[in-house]
């Protein structure tokens, strides 16, 4: 008999929840993994277009080579620069890892340089600069750099929100109680945010 009112209470817990949910999300329960999916959507933005531009790349690459092909130092700096940043292993876990996302930052930023040294190098070459492949991979190379720097400033935009919510009331009393295993996410820091896309504007000037 006392185990029969022992259970009783444990299968009237569902419904009790049940009752709870409404006033949990009136209070603001859900505003903590509501912000952190926020952050985690915008983090998978970050990495698509990071992507798109490691995709161009490789036919970047052989195109200048095409018609600079003793600027070799320059071509393989970026090959190099390339590789070292789509070897960096990204896991939902990087969000909230100090060094691990420090070393995607610098990956990164490291092909920014490598890039920008290329494309610099593109000036003293007239005819590459008015080839129709080059000039095709100049817009979607343009175009991918706006979309990362769309990309990267919503991820800052939405870390910035999720990490407030586990520092301010009223979520922090869920933070406290409930989600105690969030931690706050990376942010890209501020030096690396404000660094110039490269310049991929290679129009030909016309004379006066």
């Amino acid at each position: 008999m006392f185990a029969r009112s022992a259970s009783r209470p444990v299968a009237l817990l569902p419904a009790v929840l049940l009752l709870l949910l409404p006033l949990l999300s009136g209070c603001g329960y859900n505003t903590i993994p509501t912000a952190e999916e926020k952050a985690k959507a915008a983090w998978s933005e970050v990495l698509n277009q990071y992507q798109r531009r490691a995709d161009l790349i490789p036919n970047l690459v052989e195109t200048v080579k095409g018609y600079a092909a003793h600027e070799k130092d320059t071509l393989d700096a970026v090959v190099a620069a390339r590789a070292k940043a789509t070897q960096v292993t990204v896991t939902p876990a990087t969000l909230s890892d100090p060094d691990a996302f420090k070393a995607f930052q610098e990956n990164q930023a490291g092909l920014t340089g490598a890039l920008s040294r290329l494309l610099a190098v593109v000036e003293n070459y007239p005819d590459l600069k008015a080839n129709q492949n080059f000039l095709g991979l100049q817009a979607q190379l343009e175009g991918t750099e706006n979309r990362i720097a769309v990309a990267r400033r919503d991820y800052i935009d939405a870390v910035r929100e999720y990490n407030l919510t586990l520092k301010t009331f009223p979520s922090i009393v869920w933070a406290i109680l409930w989600f105690t295993n969030n931690e706050p996410f990376e942010n890209f820091t501020v030096a690396e945010d404000k660094l110039q896309a490269p310049k991929v504007d290679f129009g030909t000037k016309q004379g006066g």
